[in-house]
């Protein structure tokens, strides 16, 4: 028997050998590999989906992000704008109500310094009276004071100051 001329016997135990060994190789080990080798690719074509879909939803949340960040831009440079406003607004309401103040201050004070000249005025044609009837008296050598046209002269002397316009230096 040789190689070109086996032993039947030999054949057969090495084909149902064969098909054994074919057997658990096709039926258990075949499979276990198929399933890893199946694990592999989903884990590489997954992970590559996977990657891509986390890439799409980063790029979607950044975008959300930046239209989030410019309408908060706006909105800030809007409240900015307002506020400027509203200050200029607040500015202007208080300078008008401090120029009211201040032209109803110089306007009262105007009538009371009209007020007190025309009282100082007074009092002093009051003494200028007082003292021209007392140096007149002295003059004359008797008192004028009692005497009723004093006071209608010198009424009528300021009457004539009065007329004239002032000279002012």
């Amino acid at each position: 028997m040789g190689p070109l001329k086996p032993d039947t016997a030999e054949l057969v135990v090495g084909l149902i050998c064969f098909f054994l060994i074919f057997g658990v190789l096709g039926g258990v080990l075949l499979p276990r590999i198929e399933k890893n080798l199946a694990a592999r690719a989903d884990a590489i074509e997954g992970g590559a989906e996977r990657a891509e879909a986390a890439t799409a939803e980063a790029r979607a949340v950044y975008e959300q992000y930046q239209a989030e960040l410019t309408a908060a831009r706006h909105e800030a440079a809007q409240l900015r704008q307002n506020a400027a406003e509203e200050g200029a607004a607040l500015i202007a309401a208080v300078r008008a109500e401090g120029q009211a103040q201040r032209d109803s201050l110089v306007a009262a004070a105007k009538v009371q310094l009209e007020a007190d000249r025309v009282v100082a005025e007074a009092e002093l044609k009051e003494d200028v009276i007082a003292l021209a009837t007392e140096l007149a008296g002295r003059v004359v050598g008797e008192p004028l004071g009692d005497l009723p046209r004093t006071r209608a002269i010198a009424d009528e002397f300021f009457a004539e100051l009065d007329a004239k316009p002032a000279v002012t230096a």
